[in-house]
């Protein structure tokens, strides 16, 4: 499939940026929401320093880090990454996370989501993109199945909150699941 990519870092709603020296600040003050962070992660929901947050974006070796902007204002709300890619097997992970709670289910995060599929797989040429859910994240399920992830499985009693367990839910897109969305998507809008 051959894509048109006018700009490839912007999409409807939110663009793909570099790391800007003020974005840790703003990535400090997320730290301290637990939902956020209970959402973003299977790690022990702690603040992290404005520090810890400009080594953090530095860290991504291996992968693609972006912070996440408004079309609109150009305010931070988020950040999306591919990341652990084995270049070998052409895949890698996903993680994206909505920072304040205002900017989550306006569509920023699928907008992101279609954005760094277009990125991964027409820019570092990858097959399939994986990630891991907490199944209690129901909004992020549902963005995921918008663009295209099916489920692939599920590492059960993985999480350990709020004296609950909750399964990890194993998601994945191939590129060609992807590009046939797309192809689906551009003959709807010529008809």
């Amino acid at each position: 499939m051959t894509v048109n990519i006018s700009n490839l870092f912007h999409g409807k709603y939110v663009r793909l940026s570099a790391i800007k020296p003020e974005d840790a600040k703003v990535m400090e003050k997320w730290s301290e929401d637990a939902e956020y962070l209970r959402n973003v992660d299977t790690d022990i929901a702690l603040p992290k320093t404005k520090e810890q947050f400009e080594a953090e974006g530095r860290q991504i070796s291996n992968g693609a880090y972006f912070p996440l902007r408004t079309i609109l204002d150009n305010e931070l709300i988020g950040f999306v990454a591919i990341h652990k890619i084995e270049w070998n097997n052409r895949s890698g992970l996903l993680a994206i996370g909505i920072g304040e709670v205002k900017h989550r289910s306006k569509g920023y995060g699928t907008d992101a989501l279609q954005l760094v599929l277009r990125f991964a797989f027409h820019e570092l040429n990858l097959d399939r993109v994986g990630l891991d859910v907490i199944e209690y994240n129901t909004r992020a399920i549902r963005a995921y199945e918008k663009v295209g992830f099916l489920h692939e499985g599920r590492i059960r009693s993985a999480v350990y909150r709020d004296g609950k367990r909750y399964d990890r839910i194993i998601m994945g897109i191939l590129r060609s699941e992807w590009e046939a969305k797309e192809l689906s998507k551009m003959n709807k809008h010529l008809n």
